[in-house]
């Protein structure tokens, strides 16, 4: 018995030992482990911002281009032709603007919300813009006289609402990069 007693008194201090250590390493390794996955979570945020940057840079880009390829100078300039009258030049603009806003429907995901319904806007108020000056013009008339009609309308607004949304994206870009 005197044999055991003493056996113990070595063995327990070790054990004592043995346990503390491995309690405090397996601390140490579990801190350790957050402390990486921490880090390799920062660097993967930082990575796909990276990433991101540049394409909801180009967003706005292509928003910037939609606004001015629907501003009624450049539409009509790009639209129209010289053997078309009144109805084909206003259904050519709304088709052409209508278009434009479909190929640039997914940059939606990379501008604010503010942002998109300004540009949705400036669509449709574009479109009712068009279509308000083809009312004030006969059916038969020269395209040209449906482009003055439109400019006649446009001379009355204070600012185009394609200009309002692309001084709002511009300002928005400027805040975020």
């Amino acid at each position: 018995m005197n044999s055991i007693l003493e056996i113990l008194k070595y063995i327990l201090p070790s054990i004592v030992v043995f346990l503390t250590a491995y309690y405090l390493l397996k601390q140490f390794l579990e801190s350790e482990h957050k402390k990486r996955m921490l880090e390799l979570k920062m660097k993967s945020q930082s990575n796909n911002q990276g990433f991101i940057t540049p394409i909801r840079l180009q967003a706005y880009e292509r928003i910037v281009l939609f606004m001015e390829r629907i501003s009624p100078g450049s539409l009509i300039l790009r639209v129209s032709e010289p053997n078309m009258n009144a109805i084909q030049m206003q259904t050519a603009l709304i088709k052409d603007i209508r278009d434009e806003y479909e190929h640039n429907l997914s940059q939606q995901i990379y501008i604010s919300q503010r942002s998109w319904e300004l540009v949705k806007n400036a669509k449709d108020e574009m479109i009712q813009l068009i279509s308000n000056a083809a009312v004030k013009v006969d059916k038969n008339a020269n395209c040209t006289e449906l482009a003055k009609e439109i400019f006649g309308l446009i001379s009355n607004l204070e600012k185009l609402p394609v200009d309002f949304a692309i001084d709002y994206v511009k300002t928005e870009i400027q805040t975020q990069f």
